[in-house]
């Protein structure tokens, strides 16, 4: 029967001449935007009577495509394949020209669009350019503002229904995407599909100007806006600009005061999703990112990139005027406020401001007492992990930051680049006051108190002031008695962890700090310094009552108490009080009759260690302290500030029931003895007493004949 053969083909191409023309008619629509299918219960239309069928489902609620492994259900049979996929891990669409292959066919075709650079869709209003439809519709939003879909919980509103059901896991805590490698779960199939990356290591996407790669070509988009300057997303508040939308919205909540996360553990809400991820590491210790340098482990991804420039040396942050260059954004950023002094961030109670907004958090904690990050070995608390880490390496003696000009090593990073300067004596910060300039900006902003007598942190025991946090902290020590930092050698402890590193130095005989003069080495840089100014004559402190002017603060401070009369160390077995600290130790001798400081030439013994060394003098002939006017040298200071007067004719020190006036304190002192008939110097044998060292002397020889 061939004609019939000849009808039923004749027949079938008419069929799939009226299929095709069915296809086209519905393609044509996309055109003119025609789209006669509507929905009665949103208003949304549809080009096609199956697209519309489809919408309705996500009223209705009803998925008719179920996976039996995940024993979940979908509303499309593309979204049931495309999750089987993630399960056999099938990706049958393959791009010709790179070889990545893709789940579904729309992702390869939006991938093709990166070799080619087509753009295909055009905004009307403004002209831009698109690769993706979906791009056009996300970049049309940012014109209209229409977010129709309200979340009813937190009442956050989105521009897409899908984006709206992603949103809504923050409240149920669905996770249905699950990596089969490690068994991690994740919201969202692109947040699985960035972690799947940390398994295999590929990153296709390079930068073409400094070489880095990424996993996401939107990632590589975002980065090259650093080379570009190119900050689109512009907060309409503050006015601030960032690289991508994302960023934009996350600073948003800064104004809005919006914390979305929030940690079961310990309560403190976070701004973005990632970073209460991040925090939650605090808790679990878990740190996943390890350098294959070191070893040293990391909580994030971004920390370990960051961390790396340590071995590598790599700065990519310059400043554009001053040129100096930076391993991290953030520390770019804090540079910058030097040149510009903005400080936006104002503690709402006593009115101080900060460059940082991290800066004016831990400075709150002051005010609130809070410290939430606690050592679990000393059981001391601060207000920033930070702190805790630098801190905890006290106890394990880890000091990961080695200089390498002398070898020092240091349990932080900061802390080595404040002590680089002493090699390169570089001091950035300088005080507009005197012009006094220090290493790190912490030492100038307590070094600027000294002018203006600012004393923030005050002791609730004595109420004594102090221009620092640490300085209080050392200070309170003194009531409590505590002494964390203990000697190796000889165990004797110490209240601050400087004074013992000082100390180790009688042990080893290191004076690592030299004279470029004389050549005389000290122990601390301190000493040094003040040993410069004998060089130089330089007497910075000087006091407002009586002109007087010091080589160092201390000299002044001393010096103060003379006019106010202050005698702040007591003895306690009698009740006499002293000026000086070292006063005190002198005389606790009289009741002790110790005598620990011995000369090796000649036997004899002293009460303190300043005696012996003026005695050594007499064996050696050294004299160091000259006078300029007449030439004579003197074995100590003090003699020869004695002597000075004679030139001058001061006398500053008066006695005030006479009116007598000498030229040293010592001399004043033995003066005021004949008033008050004090005699201290009693003769061990008969019990006689003296007002004056040298009478006991001269008396114990009457027992020796």
């Amino acid at each position: 029967f061939p004609q019939v053969k000849r009808f039923i083909s004749l027949l079938n191409v008419v069929k799939l001449s009226h299929v095709l023309t069915i296809y086209l008619c519905r393609h044509e629509r996309c055109h003119p935007g025609e789209k006669p299918s509507e929905n009665t219960q949103c208003g949304k239309a549809f080009a096609q009577q199956s697209h519309l069928q489809r919408h309705k489902s996500t009223h209705t609620g009803e998925k008719l495509y179920e996976c039996k492994p995940r024993d979940k259900a979908f509303t499309y049979d593309s979204q049931l394949q495309t999750l089987e996929r993630i399960h056999t891990g099938e990706k049958p669409y393959k791009c010709n020209q790179c070889g990545k292959a893709f789940e579904r066919r729309c992702n390869l075709g939006r991938h093709k669009l990166i070799h080619t650079g087509r753009k295909s869709y055009k905004y009307n209003q403004c002209g831009k350019d698109f690769a993706g439809l979906s791009h056009l519709k996300t970049h049309g939003i940012t014109h209209t503002g229409g977010k129709p879909y309200k979340c009813d919980q937190c009442g956050k509103a989105f521009a897409y229904h899908s984006s709206l059901q992603v949103h809504k896991r923050i409240h149920t805590g669905e996770k249905p995407y699950v990596c089969d490698q490690c068994g991690k779960a994740f919201a969202q199939l692109g947040h699985l599909q960035v972690h799947g990356i940390t398994h295999t290591g590929e990153k296709p996407y390079k930068c073409d100007q400094c070489g880095k790669a990424f996993a996401h070509h939107s990632y590589l988009q975002v980065h090259k806006r650093i080379h570009t300057g190119e900050k689109l997303c512009e907060c309409d508040q503050c006015g601030k600009a960032f690289l991508s939308h994302s960023y934009l919205q996350v600073h948003k909540r800064i104004h809005t005061g919006e914390n979305l996360y929030e940690c079961d553990q310990c309560g403190k809400a976070f701004t973005s999703h990632s970073y209460l991820q991040v925090h939650k590491r605090i808790h679990t210790g878990e740190k996943l990112y390890e350098c294959d340098q070191c070893g040293k482990a990391f909580t994030s991804h971004s920390y370990l990139q960051v961390h790396k420039r340590i071995h590598t040396g790599e700065k990519p942050y310059v400043c554009d005027q001053c040129g100096k260059a930076f391993a991290r954004l953030s520390y770019l950023k804090t540079h910058g406020i030097t040149h510009t002094g903005e400080k936006p961030y104002k503690c709402d109670q006593c009115g101080k401001a900060f460059e940082h907004r991290c800066n004016l958090g831990s400075h709150k904690l002051i005010h609130t007492g809070e410290k939430p990050y606690k050592c679990d070995q000393c059981g001391k608390a601060f207000t920033s992990h930070s702190y805790l880490q630098v801190h905890k390496r006290i106890h394990t003696g880890e000091k990961l930051c080695e200089c390498d000009q002398c070898g020092k090593a240091f349990s932080s990073h900061s802390y080595l680049q404040v002590h680089k300067r002493i090699h390169t004596g570089e001091n950035l910060y300088e005080c507009d006051q005197c012009g006094k300039a220090f290493a790190s900006h912490s030492y100038l902003q307590v070094h600027k108190r000294i002018h203006t007598g600012e004393n923030l942190y005050e002791c609730d025991q004595c109420s004594k002031a102090f221009a620092s946090h640490s300085y209080l902290q050392v200070h309170k020590r003194i009531h409590t008695g505590e002494k964390p930092y203990v000697c190796d050698w000889c165990n004797k402890a110490f209240a601050y962890h400087s004074y013992l590193q000082v100390h180790k130095r009688i042990h080893t005989g290191e004076k690592p700090y030299v004279c470029d003069q004389c050549g005389k080495d000290f122990v601390v840089p301190s000493e040094l310094k003040r040993h410069k100014r004998i060089h130089t004559g330089e007497k910075p402190y000087k006091c407002n009552e009586c002109g007087k002017a010091f080589v160092g603060q201390n000299d002044l401070k001393k010096h103060r108490r003379t006019h106010t009369g202050e005698k702040p160390y007591k003895c306690n077995e009698c009740g006499k009080a002293f000026v000086f600290n070292f006063n005190l130790r002198a005389h606790k001798v009289i009741h002790t009759g110790e005598k620990p400081y011995k000369c090796s030439e000649c036997g004899k013994a002293f009460a303190c260690n300043t005696s012996l060394r003026t005695h050594k003098a007499i064996h050696t002939g050294v004299k160091p302290f000259e006078c300029k006017q007449c030439g004579k040298a003197f074995a100590c200071n003090t003699s020869l500030q004695t002597h000075r007067a004679i030139h001058t004719g001061v006398k500053p020190f008066e006695c005030k029931q006479c009116g007598k006036a000498f030229v040293g304190q010592n001399d004043l002192k033995r003066h005021e003895r004949i008033h008050t008939g004090e005699k201290p110097y009693e003769c061990n044998e008969c019990g006689k007493a003296f007002s004056q060292s040298s009478q006991l002397q001269l008396h114990k020889r009457t027992h020796t004949y």
